[in-house]
């Protein structure tokens, strides 16, 4: 019989709705489980389909949020999700095959597979920043791996989470997937329901928030945090292919990325070679006064007043200390707009470098050695992202393995994500688990290990009474077939 799940004392129509929906999903966890490869895959390619179908609307609602460029949605959001859901058709199948294990001599006569099984119900805790992608491929990943799914958006993106409300409304039957909008109290009300695993994307202080709500239930989480992510410029580095790479990973999206730089680590002999070249390439891209950045159409807003006011703040008391402001540091609260900005003159313990920054503000810091970039990165808690730019590869593999992070990118920033086959997640801090491929569909997926008994059966050797030939055999076992 199973397990009976309380519902929460809430006098709430939507908590009861809510309630209702998930009592729905647990009654259809096993019909959904049971569903073949291919039908999973019919599944994904009607979703590759509706996204398409509805891309202009998608594109408005997040225009409507954010202001940003049709072109930047497709990059950002429609093209990272339809590349995850096409590698998921082309794998899935040999993602459910159980896997032939090998067996040890003493358990002769036996077979043993991992079976990869659904969990069953998956809540999603989905951002705003990038509240399409950062939806849907964790839904995509749920949906491969068999299990049903009630996806909770930000509020602080209300056009795109009633887009998202709507168009999986069309795609798949509540039984199956759901999304309930809301403020915080209806995530704090999910919550209270006991869940298969719990998914969230957001900060470190609300992820311990959920971990704490899951450990209620023993509920497995998957945490997608943030962090300090550095760059690091050598000496040896392409100055110009650095500045284009870490002003494109740092300002697309106004900076509100959780694997955007964070910071710059430059050696001193380069910073201002670097700040010249990145003076012109923001200028190419956005305009060559502050008047023409501001209404480029190709760079977006932020997401509310008070992200912009934290924003301004942490800059003007920057400055204060003693930064200086080599391009941008222009606000506009009515439009929800600061400039791109390029912070000089920063040190380890400036303001700028307490918390993680979410906005288009790039601090940049010299070192001599990189032993000295090195400790101040591990003085931190460890990021999300590391990207390190250098021509020397011995330097690069110093870098790597002096330090830890979520990803990283030789030479290249933000793209890693780009790449199904690559595992994306965070460590420490920055956060636990991953997903992405393979990687999402374990993660959503219980192994089970399954072991079959033949015919012979050399476990009749170590029955009792235990015989004195036995200490004979054991010892043979123990020395050669360990």
């Amino acid at each position: 019989m199973p397990v009976a799940i309380a519902q929460p004392q809430v006098e709430n129509p939507l908590m009861d709705e809510i309630f209702r929906v998930y009592e729905k999903q647990r009654a259809n966890r096993w019909k959904i489980a049971l569903t073949s490869a291919e039908e999973r895959i019919a599944k994904l390619r009607k979703l590759n389909d509706a996204i398409f179908a509805n891309r202009e609307k998608l594109q408005q609602a997040i225009y409507n949020d954010y202001r940003k460029h049709p072109s930047e949605t497709d990059i950002t959001e429609i093209h990272p999700t339809a590349a995850d859901i096409k590698h998921t058709i082309h794998h899935l199948k040999g993602w459910m095959k159980p896997q032939k294990v090998e067996t040890p001599i003493a358990l002769f006569g036996t077979q043993s597979e991992v079976r990869f099984e659904p969990k069953g119900l998956v809540l999603i805790l989905s951002p705003w920043n990038y509240p399409f992608q950062l939806s849907m491929v964790p839904v995509v990943t749920a949906i491969s791996a068999g299990n049903c799914v009630i996806l909770k958006p930000s509020s602080k993106v209300p056009h795109t989470a009633r887009f998202l409300k709507e168009f999986l409304a069309e795609v798949f039957d509540e039984e199956e997937v759901a999304v309930f909008e809301g403020d915080s109290s209806v995530a704090d009300a999910l919550l209270e329901l006991r869940f298969d695993h719990i998914f969230f994307t957001g900060s470190p202080p609300i992820g311990k928030k959920v971990m704490t709500a899951a450990a209620k239930h023993l509920t497995p989480v998957t945490l997608e945090l943030g962090g300090k992510s550095p760059a690091i410029v050598d000496e040896t580095a392409d100055i110009q292919k650095a500045a284009e790479r870490i002003v494109w990973g740092k300002f697309i999206n106004s900076g509100q990325t959780c694997v955007a730089p964070d910071y710059l680590l430059i050696h001193e002999s380069r910073a201002s070679d670097f700040v010249s070249r990145s003076r012109e390439v923001l200028a190419s891209r956005y305009g060559k006064t502050p008047e023409e950045i501001e209404k480029s159409p190709y760079f977006c807003r932020l997401v509310s007043p008070q992200h912009l006011q934290g924003l301004k703040g942490i800059l003007e008391e920057s400055v204060a200390r003693g930064a200086k402001i080599e391009f941008g540091g222009y606000a506009n609260p009515g439009e929800r707009y600061l400039s791109p900005t390029l912070l000089s003159q920063v040190t380890p313990d400036s303001p700028i470098m307490k918390e993680e920054i979410f906005g288009p503000i790039l601090p940049i810091l010299t070192f001599r050695s990189m032993d000295e970039a090195i400790e101040l990165i591990r003085s931190k808690e460890k990021p999300l992202a590391l990207y390190v730019f250098s021509e020397n590869s011995k330097t690069v593999e110093k870098v790597l393995s002096h330090t830890t992070s979520g990803g990283s990118c030789v030479n290249a920033a933000v793209i890693h994500l780009g790449n199904s086959s690559l595992p994306f997640g965070g460590v420490g801090q920055s956060g636990m688990g991953n997903y992405h491929g393979i990687f999402g569909f374990r993660a959503l997926s219980h192994e089970r290990a399954v072991l079959r008994q033949g015919s012979i059966d050399m476990l009749r050797l170590f029955y009792p009474p235990y015989k004195p030939q036995l200490q004979k055999v054991i010892q043979f076992v123990t020395k050669h077939l360990s």
